[in-house]
Parts: structure tokens; sequence; C-alpha cells
């Protein structure tokens, strides 16, 4: 018979059972919520103060990832697979400036293809198009890029705004803030700015007598995976005369007047490290002056495209041990669509340069014309450029 307290002892180990079993159940680590107060308050708003500016759209805060190597095939080449790195341990400021310069530049840039091109397009001249003195020639084509990107960030970057956006960019790396205060022309400084300003936020460049014909959402196939490439280039010459040299550096070369990049991509990680080594050392030797010759070779379109076929054939990066030889310019000439080594694309001289009338360049109309270049820089000697001015 079941009396008072028989059925009170049997509660008790009931209620003792069911507490033993939920706290087995139950993470030990779990995090209790907080009380809100001032102080978490002001703590939580030091933490994200102290955070690294993500650039817009970007998805990811995540460091890059380790991937496998992804082939890119090439026709006529074999096939070159391109190398990802490990993500970096975290180390010390005092610790990093110990290192090569191009080991800081990826610290504090890491690259990470899987990322989303950040939706930035970035130009450089005297005054913005808020300014009453900002030149009508301009205006049409500056509005281009807005209203066929309208979700993207526009930035039209003065001079002052430049000198002060590199000091924030890079106070992290000294020796690339000497470099660049120490170039002694203004197109020296354009040239040195758009290789900066994609390093480290990525998104598009584009000079500021450019108008753009096409969304860059267009840019590059459909069917190619937004995440296999993270630098977009065009072909600027694709001369086929025999005295090509006397017009052109290089007998294929990739232009700079637009550019679309993922922070931290390798290519532009070696031509920042190339200019900032090249100028503390004409510094130091006495040698950086004003000079305007060579300007192409220093900072322009022949160190460009030097340093992107260098990439195509760094084994750092690729694989080539199938392929019948290094990249050159013979695999680019006469293209007509897009062609992908690794993680580059790089587009036909329709795509940027529509309307030259030669070297196979297409017209405005064309399928393939995307960026229209109209040469409104002003023609006077490079030593009297301006920053947004182009050569």
């Amino acid at each position: 018979m079941l009396t008072f307290r028989r059925a009170l002892i049997i509660s008790a180990a009931v209620l003792t059972l069911l507490f033993i079993f939920r706290s087995s159940h139950s993470s030990p680590t779990q995090p209790q919520p907080q009380p809100l107060t001032a102080d978490s308050l002001a703590k939580a708003e030091a933490t994200s103060k102290t955070k690294v500016e993500q650039p817009a759209r970007q998805e990811t805060t995540d460091p890059p990832k380790a991937k496998p190597k992804e082939t890119a095939t090439w026709k006529g080449v074999g096939s070159a697979q391109i190398n990802s790195k490990k993500p970096k341990t975290q180390i010390s400021l005092d610790d990093l400036r110990k290192r090569p310069l191009r080991d800081q530049l990826e610290y504090q840039f890491p690259y990470d293809v899987d990322t989303k091109f950040p939706a930035y397009i970035w130009q450089t001249w005297k005054y913005t198009p808020a300014s009453g003195d900002f030149e009508e020639i301009f205006r049409e084509a500056e509005a281009s890029w807005t209203v066929l990107h309208p979700t993207f960030v526009h930035e039209v970057i003065t001079d002052t705004v430049a000198v002060h956006l590199m000091r924030h960019l890079y106070a992290s790396v000294p020796e690339v803030l000497e470099a660049y205060n120490a170039l002694p022309l203004p197109v020296l400084k354009a040239d040195f700015f758009r290789y900066l300003i994609l390093l480290a936020r990525g998104g598009i460049y584009s000079d500021i007598d450019t108008a753009a014909l096409k969304s860059a959402t267009d840019w590059v196939p459909l069917d190619v995976p937004r995440t296999s490439y993270g630098l977009v280039v065009g072909i600027e010459a694709d001369p086929d005369r025999e005295d090509w040299a006397q017009w052109y550096s290089r007998r294929i070369q990739f232009c700079q007047w637009t550019i679309q990049a993922k922070p931290g991509h390798p290519v532009l990680r070696n031509i920042v490290a190339n200019i900032t080594e090249e100028t503390l050392k004409r510094k130091a030797e006495g040698r950086l002056t004003k000079d305007t010759k060579n300007i192409v070779e220093f900072t322009g379109p022949a160190l460009w495209t030097d340093t992107i076929f260098n990439f195509f054939n760094d084994p750092e990066y690729f694989d080539m041990s199938t392929s019948k030889g290094n990249i050159t310019w013979e695999q680019f000439t006469g293209i007509r669509s897009a062609k992908k080594v690794g993680d580059v694309i790089v587009l036909p001289i329709t795509s940027f340069s529509p309307g030259v009338r030669q070297m196979g360049a297409g017209e405005d109309d064309d399928p393939m014309a995307f960026v229209k270049h109209n040469f409104e820089g002003t023609w006077k000697p490079e030593a009297e450029r301006h920053i947004g001015e182009v050569i």
C-alpha cells in the first residue's frame, strides 16, 4: 500500500533523477547572457573600432583558406595550376616589419579568391564631381559608372584625399608610404595609387576619362565561377606591324587605365613591392628626379605587363610541369573573347579599347566593348600632369 511517506520519497527520487539527467545533457561551456550595461556598450564600441574595416559588399571576414590546387586549362600551353597560400598566424608589428616587404604586404592584405569582388569604383582627379571646377568633358563619362553600377560605392579621390587615404591604408608598411611620398611626378603617383588602392581595398580602378559601356557584372561570362578568379585585365595594344617597338613597349601590352581586382591579389602585391623597392633605391642613390623618360617602365603599362607575365610563369603560383613552355604574348595576340589563366581573366582589346580602329579592336557597339577610353587627359609634359591625368 502506497503510504504518504512512500509517495513523498518516490517523488523526491524522481525529481533528483530528472535534475541529474538535465545537468548531464547541458553544455558546461554554454555562455550565459549578460545584462546590457553602459560599461559593456562602451567595451563593444571600443572593440568594433579596432576591427579592420572590410570592403563594401565583401561578405567574408575569415582568413584566406588553404585551397586545393586549381587547374586552369590554357589552349596550346597545357594546364597551369595556381597554388593557394596557407593562412598566416598572428604576429606582432615589430616582428612583421623585420620580414621582407612582400611578406608584410601579404600579411596586411591577404588574398582569398573565394570572396566576392568588392563593389568599389575608384577614380582620381583634381576635383570631385560635386565641385563647380569639375570639367564638363568628364561629367558624362564619370556619371556612366554610377548609372551602370547603382549598388557600387563610387569615389573620385582628389590629391589631398589620396595622401590621407594612403597614410591610413599603409600606416603599417612605412616603406610604401615613403616611396609614394617620394615619387617626384604626379603621373608616377597616379600609377602607384591605382595599384595601392586595389591591393588594399579591391574593386575597380578606372581613369577619369573612361566611360562605362556595360556593367562590370557582364565583363566575364556567367559560366565562369566568380570564386575562380581575382583579377580582370584588358589588352591595350596588340600591334602586328614590324616596327611595333617604335610605338609600344611590349608586343602585347595590358592596359592599366581600367583594372578590376580582389584585394591582396599577388600581381598587385608584386607590383607595389617592385615600385616601392625601385623608388627607395633611386632615392638612396640620388637618381629620383623629374626625368619624364621611361615612365612606362617605372610605374606604367610596361611594368604592369611584365608583372602579369611574371605571375603567369611563376612556379610559386603555377605548376607548369604539363605545359609546353612559358606563357607569352603569343597566347594572347588576336584573341576575341575572354581568356582565363589561373585566377586571372584577360579580356581582348575591344573590351577596354573599343573604337581605336586598329589592332583588330571592335567599335563601341561590339558585344565585347565594356569600357571606352576617351583619352581626354591633357597632353602636356608629364612633369606638369595631375595625379588623375593619363599618359
